[in-house]
């Protein structure tokens, strides 16, 4: 079995019939974590942006690797290519190095005793960061601290009732606070980042919260059954900023919506959500503003 992770370029992705699919970002693909050690015969990877993250993955990757299998691995140099050789040398690795189209791409072959493996996969696990209080883990949005507009959101909340999701949940800021209200009868946390959905499962403990591991603008609950949507819309993609993301966040929220109810979003100020949110709802308010993000109550 060949593995790739990530979204490698489609050239180098072409790992045989045999190939396995895994990230943490992709709904369905399979868990680096739960490979058995030395059990693949060859690794491709685009490797995260984050060092902490990357060099877990490395070492998960090589882990998970026979001896003497190859492993390639890329990242654009301004998002940890460039530190991307180095890394794999400290692992024990003869390291070969090329550069194409911005991105450092290294190939190395797993060496028979590598050094350091446990220390950086267990540096990149699922943890509670001081002072967040939370279980989160490295690669997560924000995943050492609240983010200053979930922050601002969670201040703004009025007490939610009835059914709603949490779309973009991460894990799981946002749904504390809205559960905190005992007139919540569900909520669904849904989120693109597998990791994100278990650190979730861990810190949302209520039997009216539903995990689901899946893409927003594909997964979530029925259309027209909620009564409440809250949200903190992503607007990057790859590291470039996207802002369709959050546009697409909200037609999905305005279709969850039974009429009368209500979404609660934080964006970044710059973010030309206004149209959008003129076109999808009834109505839009504007709730607070502060600290380059704005609040929104709006209502289908």
């Amino acid at each position: 079995m060949e593995g790739v992770y990530g979204e490698p370029p489609r050239a180098l992705a072409q790992a045989g019939a045999r190939a396995a699919q895994f990230s943490p970002l992709i709904p369905g693909a399979s868990a680096l974590e739960e490979v058995a050690p030395e059990s693949l015969a060859a690794m491709t990877m685009l490797a995260p942006p984050g060092a902490v993250e990357r060099r877990r993955v490395l070492a998960l990757a090589l882990r998970a690797l026979t001896p003497d299998a190859p492993l390639t691995a890329m990242a654009p140099k301004d998002k940890g290519g460039s530190r991307l050789g180095k890394e794999l040398a400290a692992f024990g690795c003869e390291v070969i190095e090329t550069a194409k189209r911005h991105h450092r791409i290294c190939v190395v072959r797993r060496p028979a005793a590598p050094q350091g493996l446990d220390a950086a996969i267990a540096a990149g696990a699922m943890q509670r960061p001081p002072g967040l209080d939370l279980w989160s883990q490295p690669g997560v949005f924000s995943w050492d601290r609240v983010d200053p507009g979930s922050a601002l959101l969670a201040a703004q909340l009025p007490a939610m009732t009835g059914a709603g999701a949490d779309l973009g949940a991460g894990v799981g800021v946002l749904a504390r606070r809205v559960l905190a209200s005992a007139a919540v009868t569900r909520l669904h946390l849904v989120d693109i980042d597998r990791r994100a959905v278990e650190a979730a499962r861990r810190n949302v403990d209520d039997p009216r919260a539903t995990f689901q591991w899946a893409d927003v603008r594909a997964g979530g609950p029925a259309a027209q059954t909620l009564d409440f949507v809250v949200m903190n819309p992503p607007f990057h993609d790859g590291g470039a900023e996207d802002r369709t993301l959050g546009q697409a966040f909200i037609r999905h929220a305005a279709a969850l919506l039974r009429k009368g109810g209500c979404c609660w979003l934080v964006a970044n100020r710059h973010l030309p959500y206004e149209a959008e949110l003129s076109s999808a709802f009834a109505k839009a308010t504007l709730k607070a503003e502060a600290g380059g993000y704005k609040v929104y109550e709006a209502r289908r």
